[in-house]
């Protein structure tokens, strides 16, 4: 049942005839998404087509699992308690990222190392862990294959794909197999965008030189990772196979697909909130609210003193795709907690023309044009965000918004044409 990246880059058109044909040849089932909004077959995901096989891909291995509450099935259920009352896969442990497992931690926490209530399993810490600290783990956990199924939500500091990122150079130095189950892109996978990760700025919210929008899904990603990264942090490539969808287009957004949206992180609670967050997640590098502590994070920006004259200037530019509203709002945690604040609320219209990135550079142009208050934060922290100190120093410099775009055009270029080797999935 393995397939081999030259099988799968061979297989974007039809399914193949290995993990796609089993899928596709296989009974009805009753988790079979219902189909797009607009007509048309659903998309299965990477474990639906796994389960609909047989889990043939795992068969005779002990398997461990990297994911959270994002693994469900078209109904709702975590694969995690599907595969443990299914006899045909050997489960034997959990591995949770940022927020946990379960997902009860907020940013910056995780669950820590417990036993899982409902399965019995037992459920390995993997946050903020790398190399030998958690090739470590995966040898303590007695698993013969890793499998990898979060719902990713497009952008570079996204950590989820770094975790995935860690997970294959760690299953290196344990000697084990790595899968990865595949998920949609929920901002579509049409194309790359931003800037591309300068390795020197290399941290959790960014690995490896990728574009701030990537553009792909998860198996893509690890594709990619694979062929470009980690053998130089690991000294070889992973054993590694991918379970791609079936039924996902490159323009597809979330709603598109007829499956549930989970919320992959607290602050993440809908595929609206991952459209902006792309762009509108630099502000989390300033001293304005990024909408943190609201029903709106990622879409509500402001501060202190902030008035109506920045969503004028925002709006002035007429970018495409999107609007800006004069909004107050007061956070209940994180930065200006308890404090009535103003600022602006992004309401996109065309999300077809709406380009996150170049939105997010030219609200933080003209917020510092209309604030007087705007600043960094004293760490830098934005240089991490967008890989390189070019964006902040050329926005303090006075440039406009197309003037600190160009400033990635070739970077971007040349992460399109490496992107484009490990693309999967084809249509618009």
């Amino acid at each position: 049942m393995s397939l081999s990246r030259r099988n799968l880059l061979a297989a974007t058109g039809a399914v193949g005839a290995t993990v796609g044909a089993v899928a596709a040849g296989g009974p009805a089932r009753a988790d079979t998404p219902r189909g797009r909004p607009g007509g048309g077959p659903g998309v299965r995901t990477g474990f639906d087509r796994l389960a609909a096989g047989g889990y043939a891909e795992l068969a005779g291995q002990r398997v461990g699992v990297v994911t959270n509450p994002t693994g469900v099935t078209p109904e709702v259920r975590h694969i995690v308690d599907v595969m443990h009352a299914d006899d045909r896969v050997n489960l034997t442990a959990v591995f949770g990222p940022e927020h946990g497992f379960r997902g009860t931690a907020q940013a910056g926490g995780s669950e820590g190392r417990y036993e899982d209530p409902a399965t019995g399993l037992p459920v390995f810490d993997t946050y903020l862990k790398s190399g030998r600290e958690l090739a470590d783990i995966f040898t303590e956990s007695g698993v013969d294959t890793v499998v990898f199924d979060i719902q990713d939500a497009g952008a570079r500091f996204y950590t989820y794909i770094w975790t995935l990122y860690d997970c294959m150079v760690a299953a290196v130095g344990a000697g084990k197999r790595f899968v990865v189950l595949d998920r949609p892109n929920p901002v579509t996978g049409r194309d790359a965008h931003g800037p591309v990760l300068e390795k020197e700025f290399a941290t959790f919210v960014g690995r490896e030189p990728i574009a701030q929008a990537h553009g792909m899904t998860v198996a893509e990603l690890a594709l990619l990772f694979n062929a470009e990264f980690v053998p130089e942090a690991a000294g070889r490539a992973v054993e590694l196979d991918v379970v791609r969808m079936s039924g996902w287009r490159r323009g597809d957004f979330f709603d598109d697909t007829g499956l549930p949206w989970v919320p992959p992180s607290p602050n993440m609670p809908t595929p609206e909130t991952a459209l902006v967050y792309p762009g509108t997640c630099l502000f989390e590098g300033t001293n304005l609210s990024e909408g943190r502590g609201t029903t709106r994070p990622f879409e509500l920006l402001g501060a202190e003193g902030v008035d109506r004259r920045w969503a004028e200037a925002a709006n002035e530019l007429e970018l495409p795709g999107v609007r800006f509203r004069e909004a107050y709002f007061a956070p209940v945690f994180s930065k200006f907690a308890g404090k009535t604040i103003g600022g602006v609320q992004l309401h996109v219209h065309d999300r077809d023309a709406f380009d996150p990135v170049r939105t997010g550079i030219a609200l933080l142009v003209t917020a510092k044009q209309t604030w007087d208050g705007f600043a960094w934060r004293p760490d830098n922290w934005i240089d991490k965000l967008t890989g390189s100190t070019r964006v902040r120093t050329a926005i303090d410099a006075g440039a406009t918004t197309d003037e600190v775009v160009a400033g990635w055009r070739a970077e971007l270029a040349a992460f399109r044409r490496t992107r484009r080797e490990h693309l999967l999935y084809r249509g618009r």
